[in-house]
């Protein structure tokens, strides 16, 4: 399965982000990003066509790990630099010109498998954007994003740098990461959703969503008082060892949202990263109540065959949710993601796993 966004910054094999197969695992997380200003556009089929602005209250000014960046007007031209970024932007009517390809289309497949999951296919309709950049790339495309003449570029979802940010300030007024977040991907869904929605004009209506969602993990969370009282974790396998996500990366975060107990042992030794690989002599990190693999079918084999894991105590139980990454239903790729878009939808189908 995908490990999305694999950091460049510590050990990397990302979205991404999130996002943990070995065709994606290995490669680097995306580098820097920017931003500057432009009026004229042109989408992604070198048509002049530009998409209908959403209304929203500006100007707005947004503080981000960079600095400041003041929004006048409505943006009309829209490029996410952000892994995941385009899904919220997505979700507050906007739809955008550029976006990164988070997980490596299949080859010969059409459309872009980013631009078909359950829950963005229908945002986007027959809307095709422009790649500006794929999963493992040293960083964006500068040049394709300049060629977009976009009039606001969001970073959010990204381990861009201030180099990368100056780079793309220069093209379009650019919104980095929440000037919270110490690492990069480590900002709660919460706040990165409404982040982008206040560079929208629509903070109100960001946050209406984030408490939608929030609604539903406390549903799930009030149906299930049991899980208060056991510890879960989710996990990949990833070249020949088991590789759990800390409590502070996305897909953690969506286990304790429903109501698991976290493994915080896993952060101290990850230091900083989204995960960590463990050596076969601290399988014991995920002895827990409760596992949630995220991975595909041949991966998945892999791992039922690695005898540390099948002896765990959850597995012999049958205590163990497997969810595919990009095939099938992709619920891994929903959790991976995190997003006002398939937040809902990873919700369900694995409260649905755990029965």
């Amino acid at each position: 399965m995908l490990l999305h966004r694999t950091a460049r910054v510590k050990s990397s094999w990302r979205r991404v982000a999130s996002v943990f197969s070995a065709a994606t695992l290995g490669i680097g997380l995306l580098a820097g990003c920017g931003s500057g200003s432009s009026d004229d556009s042109s989408d992604d089929n070198g048509d002049d066509s530009t998409p209908a602005a959403a209304a929203g209250a500006f100007p707005v000014t947004v503080e981000h790990a960079f600095g400041s960046t003041e929004i006048t007007k409505a943006p009309e031209r829209v490029v996410s630099v952000g892994y995941t970024d385009d899904q919220a932007i997505l979700a507050l009517g906007t739809k955008p010109v550029g976006m990164v390809d988070q997980y490596p289309n299949p080859p010969g497949q059409s459309p872009d498998i980013n631009t078909q999951w359950p829950w963005v296919k229908d945002e986007w309709g027959d809307t095709r954007p422009e790649v500006v950049m794929k999963n493992g790339d040293s960083g964006p495309n500068y040049e394709k994003i300049a060629a977009l003449r976009p009039d606001l570029i969001i970073a959010v979802y990204s381990e861009i740098d201030q180099a990368a940010y100056g780079k793309l300030s220069k093209i379009a007024p650019t919104v980095g990461r929440t000037k919270a977040e110490k690492e990069p991907f480590s900002a709660p869904w919460q706040d990165n959703a409404v982040h982008i929605a206040k560079a929208l004009g629509k903070e109100a209506e960001g946050e209406k969503l984030v408490q939608g969602i929030q609604d539903k993990l406390d549903a799930a969370r009030d149906a299930h008082p049991e899980w208060a009282d056991q510890t879960a974790v989710a996990l990949s396998w990833y070249k020949d060892s088991v590789a759990p996500f800390t409590t502070t990366d996305v897909r953690g975060r969506i286990v304790t949202g429903i109501g698991f107990k976290g493994r915080t042992e896993i952060d101290e030794i990850a230091d900083g990263s989204f995960y960590t690989v463990l050596s076969p002599e601290r399988i014991d990190l995920v002895d827990v109540d409760r596992i949630f693999v995220i991975n595909d079918r041949a991966d998945q084999a892999e791992l039922k065959r690695f005898e540390l894991f099948a002896n765990l105590t959850a597995v012999k139980d049958g205590k163990v949710s497997y969810l595919l990454d990009s095939e099938g239903p992709a619920v891994g790729a929903a959790m991976s993601q995190s997003t006002l878009l398939s937040l809902p939808y990873a919700i369900d189908k694995i409260v649905e796993s755990v029965g």
